[in-house]
């Protein structure tokens, strides 16, 4: 078998996995509240990325980490896991899933703007189009299709749900500055990132267990925050081409529709739908390549 058809088989399984998880969220919540969701879901995806680092042998290279690296580490922790996932779990709780999974889909619209701001980087046309677009098909899926009434679902909800794509874009765009390997890296954000969620669910919610938020959790854990991270950047590693990986992630929000209306039972709405159709051809327009990249 070819490397890119590892890459290809890699690829779908990540996207498989992603797709499944906002069911995964809207169920879990209904036996957890998002502090106590984060705090189990974040200790199962720590094991798991231990165990990874473990196999990968990764530790090896902790010796070698700098206190600069470690500071960064801290504070990329500080947002991923607790930040966003705090922020993104409060929006799944207020907002129905097909709601707030096509929202938080728009982090890419989100991480062009911000490295505009943080990095300096021109703007262009293209990132203008594709925002109005992108932030059109938010507007659609939020007001169920009301544009001139501007009704939204729920107000705080969707805000929320944007909120978690500024969060996530400004990790990333941080991230850059690591020059720790990724799954390591990810493991000391986790590790940094869970006293945060222990302190914050002792505060304002409280440590209960029961046995379905429980497997919820560990569910979670593995597929949206471990072992679909490792999958993915495998299938980047092994493609030729990274942007025929790339591409595969716009499967993803269509097939979680799916899910959502099969295993959460949500009748999906034609203005969800549309609506993702729009913040999709947003973030394709964001990848057509310049004319001199292309000369």
């Amino acid at each position: 078998m070819s490397n890119q058809r590892k890459a290809y088989l890699w690829g779908l399984a990540s996207v498989g996995m992603w797709s499944t998880v906002a069911s995964a969220f809207k169920i879990t919540l209904e036996y957890l509240d998002p502090f106590q969701l984060l705090l189990f879901s974040s200790l199962f995806s720590l094991l798991f990325l231990a165990a990874i680092n473990f196999i990968k042998g990764t530790f090896r290279q902790i010796k070698q980490i700098t206190r600069k690296q470690i500071l960064i580490s801290f504070l990329l922790g500080v947002l991923n896991p607790f930040l966003y996932y705090l922020v993104l779990f409060k929006a799944y709780d207020l907002l129905p899933a097909q709601e707030a999974q096509p929202i938080n889909f728009t982090w890419a619209l989100t991480l062009t703007l911000l490295s505009i701001i943080i990095l300096k980087q021109k703007i262009r046309k293209r990132e203008i189009l594709a925002g109005g677009v992108g932030y059109l098909g938010v507007l659609v899926i939020s007001t169920h299709g009301n544009l001139t009434g501007l009704e939204f679902s729920n107000g705080t909800g969707v805000l929320l749900a944007l909120g978690s794509t500024v969060i996530w874009a400004l990790y990333w765009i941080y991230n850059t500055k690591s020059t720790i390997d990724a799954t390591l890296g990810l493991f000391l954000n986790f590790l940094f990132g869970v006293p945060f969620i222990f302190i914050a669910c002792l505060l304002f919610s409280n440590i209960s267990i029961q046995l379905p938020g429980l497997l919820g959790s560990l569910y979670i854990g593995a597929f949206e925050m471990g072992i679909t991270f490792v999958c993915w950047l495998t299938a980047l590693k092994l493609s030729e081409n990274t942007a025929r990986i790339g591409n595969l992630i716009f499967i993803s929000p269509f097939l979680s529709l799916v899910l959502i209306h099969i295993f959460v039972g949500e009748s999906i709405r034609p203005s969800t739908l549309i609506g993702l159709i729009f913040i999709t051809i947003s973030i394709l327009i964001q990848r057509i390549p310049d004319k001199k990249h292309t000369a």
